[in-house]
């Protein structure tokens, strides 16, 4: 006899999280149905809604997870970093290369364009607008790099944002390359 491990009802939700990340990447907020991402998590959709309340709520959820994704990533890379140099640009250039790295995960890359243009609804924009400014104030505080560097910093991570959704994260770094910028991978 086998014994079945139950999952807790935050193992429940961080996987029910993960398949809606996927089913949001693919058809954004107002094209993904509940009952899509319950098949996909493997639980009924009453159970869906028992653990999130609402399409929004979950949709949230799902956002957050991928602003705290990036967030680790960058915290992360740039305690790597800071044991080489405390160098502003070096900071940011080591957190811009992970973010190079996230790119390649094109459900993440495809539910951040989708939480951008979920902003319509004033419960989403709150919410991505809150984890977008907690976002910019962790490069800030990670780096030490002052507000011109910051600016340009977020607008190459847009630009590469593009490009990578129109194409390979490869061809998107190659720009960034021939145009000098700040992601160019070392």
């Amino acid at each position: 006899m086998h014994a079945t491990t139950r999952l807790t009802a935050e193992e429940r939700r961080t996987d029910v999280i993960a398949a809606a990340s996927r089913e949001f990447a693919a058809r954004g907020y107002a094209g993904t149905s509940t009952q899509a991402i319950a098949e996909r998590a493997g639980v009924s959709q009453p159970y869906l809604f028992q653990l999130f309340g609402t399409k929004k709520d979950l949709f949230i959820a799902a956002v957050q997870a991928c602003f705290a994704r990036t967030r680790a990533t960058f915290e992360a890379s740039a305690r790597v970093a800071a044991q080489e140099s405390h160098d502003p640009a070096f900071l940011l250039e080591a957190m811009g290369c992970r973010y190079h790295d996230l790119l390649r995960d094109r459900d993440m890359l495809r539910l951040q364009l989708h939480a951008y243009a979920a902003c319509d609804d004033p419960d989403i924009r709150t919410v991505v607008r809150g984890e977008w400014t907690v976002l910019y104030d962790d490069v800030v505080r990670l780096s030490g790099a002052d507000p011109a560097a910051i600016h340009a910093w977020f607008a190459e991570g847009m630009l590469l944002n593009v490009a990578a959704s129109i194409g390979d994260i490869d061809d998107a770094v190659d720009l960034k390359m021939d145009l000098g910028g700040a992601f160019a991978k070392a």
